[in-house]
């Protein structure tokens, strides 16, 4: 709070025994002291977690797979993050998509068109600092009545024209810094729209990677599907020549039918979700479904990144988008404070003028027909109804609010981050089971299916193993999708790597 200090009354003369030059220019030499101050209080940036960790199992390198894409991936403490980061997935038709994304998507524009307003809005407070100067005109035909005391003109004339032209000035001297306030609040508006809009970039980034490794995904899942299905096909059309010459029986025929049903039915429901994918690519690039770029994405085109960075926790808070936010958000409310508070003291209106007044528009400006004038007035709240007071009161609260909303969102973070290391060191564990799965089901599909051409294993003996296969290959295509997405949702959490995009950079710097 500012405070105002005053001399003993016994120690200076009174402004009332002083020269008028010397009081007015003790009147604003006050101003400008009070000038420097402030009410309300003066925001302080949130201390880091002290926390040196994410999980409480200290990490380490994960495990690997016999698959590709199962090379361990180890955690790199304190790397930084790139600002092209799905670059490390060495695969150019997915660099490309993600360019077009950040060149097309209009989420990306309308975050950016956010910020131009939030910004102007910053630079129009700054106009309160100035004083405020108009121009006037004002023309005017007056009849007195014939029994006034006196006319107004000079001339005696009841019955005249008037012409008023005149430049007036108003200054409010920012005596407890409600417009500092009023601009920091808006200051703190303007870098929570700016935090927006690097959470909307994280964001577009983190959807065009994990959406096409997602369609990498359905379409192995496809492909392999279309490869059962053609090999329940095949021996659908042996065992109905095996009952033409009375070697299988209904059953055996039955059961296949059955089975290449199955294997008929799994395949829809892969191609709407792959259908649905390209449509959402061709959103998030800025294109409708039907013009949407033609991305085709195996898991043989993409490169799993072996060393992860991993941010230590104090730089995390000033690279997650949202938490940046939040704290910009606390920093409004504590503004709005200053602003309450100010609202309830006196306020202070200088005011000037100057022009000239005559009968002609060709005797304007003449000598005699200059006029100014100046001066000051004070206007102080009283009574409000309890207004402003509960107005400052609801303030407080919503720091309050804003303060608790600034923790949830570094818990939330931070719980974001330790997901997803989990996730990492449990996608490598389920990816190697898987693999190992994916190659006992095909080993034993292989041995069957041999034993069938020998004589030595009945049909359904191989129903069961070109089920069992499939079902081991999915998973494992599936685990591997986890693994991949789960990288891509690492840089995510960690923050995205905007600080290191100039275009977004720029924006960060202005001020």
């Amino acid at each position: 709070m500012c405070r105002i200090l005053e001399r003993e009354t016994n120690s200076v003369s009174s402004p009332g025994h002083l020269p008028i030059g010397t009081t007015a220019l003790l009147m604003g030499a006050s101003m400008l002291a009070l000038s420097g101050c402030a009410v309300g209080p003066n925001f302080e940036k949130p201390a880091p977690p002290a926390v040196s960790g994410y999980t409480q199992q200290p990490l380490g390198t994960t495990d690997s797979a016999n698959t590709p894409g199962g090379d361990a991936q180890r955690f790199d403490i304190g790397k930084d993050i790139s600002g092209d980061w799905w670059t490390v997935f060495h695969s150019r038709p997915l660099n490309d998509l993600v360019e077009e994304a950040l060149k097309n998507n209009s989420d990306l524009k309308a975050a950016q068109a956010a910020l131009k307003s939030s910004r102007e809005s910053v630079l129009a407070q700054r106009g309160a600092f100035l004083p405020s100067v108009s121009a006037g005109f004002n023309a005017a035909r007056e009849q007195d009545p014939p029994g006034a005391l006196a006319p107004v003109p000079s001339n005696n004339a009841f019955l005249y024209n008037l012409y008023t032209p005149q430049v007036s000035v108003s200054y409010s001297p920012d005596v407890w810094g409600l417009n500092r306030r009023t601009a920091e609040s808006l200051t703190a508006q303007e870098k929570a729209v700016r935090f927006q809009l690097f959470a909307t970039y994280v964001t577009l980034t983190s959807n065009v990677v994990v959406t096409a490794i997602q369609i990498a995904s359905i379409d192995d899942q496809i492909a392999a599907a279309r490869e059962l299905l053609d090999a329940d096909k095949k021996m659908l059309d042996i065992l109905v020549d095996q009952q033409n010459r009375g070697y299988a029986s209904g059953l055996d025929l039955a059961a296949q039918q059955s089975q290449m049903a199955s294997a008929q039915a799994a395949l829809p429901p892969l191609l709407k979700q792959s259908a649905q994918l390209h449509d959402l690519l061709a959103t998030l690039t800025g294109h409708f479904p039907s013009q949407g770029p033609q991305a085709d994405f195996t898991f043989a085109t993409l490169t799993l990144p072996s060393d992860l960075p991993v941010s230590i926790p104090s730089t995390l808070v000033e690279q997650r988008p949202d938490i940046r936010q939040a704290e910009e958000n606390l920093h409004w409310a504590s503004a709005e404070i200053g602003v309450a508070v100010a609202n309830r003291l006196p306020n202070i209106q200088i005011t000037a003028g100057a022009g000239s007044e005559a009968l002609k528009l060709g005797q304007l400006f003449d000598p005699g027909t200059a006029f100014w004038n100046i001066g000051a007035g004070l206007t102080a709240p009283i009574f409000q109804g309890g207004q402003l007071l509960h107005q400052e009161r609801a303030a407080r609260a919503n720091y309050e609010q804003a303060a608790q909303q600034y923790r949830s969102t570094v818990l939330a973070a931070f719980q974001n981050v330790a997901d997803t290391l989990t996730a990492l060191q449990q996608d490598a564990e389920a990816l190697k089971a898987a693999a190992v799965a994916d190659k006992a089901a095909k080993d034993t599909l292989d041995i069957t299916e041999r034993q069938v051409r020998d004589g030595y294993s009945g049909n359904l003996q191989l129903f069961t193993a070109q089920q069992a296969y499939q079902q081991a290959h999915i998973a494992l295509v599936q685990a591997k999708a986890d693994r991949y997405a789960d990288t891509a949702a690492l840089f995510q959490a960690l923050g995205g790597g905007w600080w290191h995009r100039t275009d977004l950079a720029r924006n960060e710097n202005e001020n």
